[in-house]
């Protein structure tokens, strides 16, 4: 790899004029010098075009046009990227200070990984952190048990992208685990402990609130497709039960952020018979659901607030 490769990053953006500025800006005021960044609206009807069209110059192409959704947009944005190293960066999320020099140092660190991913930190409608999802050295039996990396964390190996296959357009929800799944199955992922390259907003109009129940049907889909691929044989069958547990988990995890806490429960009690003895934090949220299934608990809104005054402490 040359001392300073090239790493591309895309945009898709589709009426997130609220945020789609900090996202180019955090891309733009990277310290690494050798970037090129593609932005592909779906022909957005708020102020994204005008956005886009102040910081064009200083963009490798964008383009604005009705496409078929957020993969579409994506595999367009791949298709051009032209650099050895490729981020996929959503227009309401952003990126850190020094995240792509340091994505850049892992790969230099670790040459046999075919991505990258460090922790990644939740923030609200007005950029405040109030969580970081913390990850762990996930191999590919981890992901294929649905143990979900962010996206906005990912910096991928351009190689491995293209003999995997770009965003498969049936999937709205988890196309992102698709992909990463491919991936994984011709070179293991790495994780870069303690480092937090990337924050996922979180607000009413994104994609695991809004759409929040429709997870767990591409979840299953996901699971199901597991069990088929040969890329994934024999370890599928030796991981039958994880697969499973982990498909009614995010289910599970979905209906919570939807407020639709006996569904919840009920996912919940599938993944039992896969998984008798789940992990902490999930027996957390199984009890959260129940209290608040019988409402007992507070509401959603100061669950919410709460968890954001815990991790101000940290």
């Amino acid at each position: 790899m040359p001392n300073q490769p090239l790493v591309s990053i895309v945009t898709p953006s589709y009426n997130q004029g609220g945020f789609l500025e900090q996202t180019i800006l955090s891309v733009l005021e990277q310290d690494y010098p050798n970037i090129e960044y593609w932005v592909v609206d779906g022909g957005s009807s708020d102020n994204s075009v005008e956005i886009v069209k102040q910081y064009a110059h200083r963009l490798a192409g964008w383009v604005s046009e009705k496409d078929r959704g957020q993969a579409d947009a994506v595999n367009k944005g791949f298709t051009q990227a032209t650099g050895e190293i490729i981020g996929w960066l959503n227009s309401d999320d952003r990126y850190y200070p020094g995240a792509i020099a340091e994505a850049v140092e892992a790969f230099r660190q670790y040459p046999e990984a075919g991505f990258v991913f460090s922790d990644v930190e939740s923030i609200d409608e007005n950029g405040r952190a109030f969580n970081l999802m913390r990850y762990g050295d996930w191999k590919l039996q981890d992901l294929m048990s649905f143990k979900i990396i962010g996206q906005p964390g990912v910096f991928m190996r351009r190689e491995v992208l293209e003999q995997a296959g770009y965003l498969d357009l049936s999937y709205n929800y988890l196309l992102d685990v698709q992909l990463w799944l491919r991936m994984a199955a011709i070179a293991e992922p790495q994780y870069v402990h303690g480092k937090v390259w990337a924050a996922a907003r979180m607000h009413s109009d994104a994609k695991n609130i809004a759409h929040a129940q429709e997870f767990g049907e591409e979840a299953f889909r996901l699971a199901r497709w597991l069990g088929e691929d040969e890329r994934f044989y024999p370890l599928s069958a030796q991981i039958f039960k994880k697969i499973w547990a982990g498909a009614h988990r995010i289910n599970a995890f979905y209906l919570v952020e939807a407020g639709n806490y006996k569904e919840a429960l009920k996912a919940y009690a599938r993944m039992l018979r896969y998984q008798p003895i789940p992990p902490l934090k999930t027996v957390r949220r199984m009890a959260y659901a129940a209290l608040s299934a019988f409402g007992i608990v507070r509401s959603r809104a100061g669950y919410d607030r709460k968890r954001k005054d815990q991790y101000k402490r940290l």
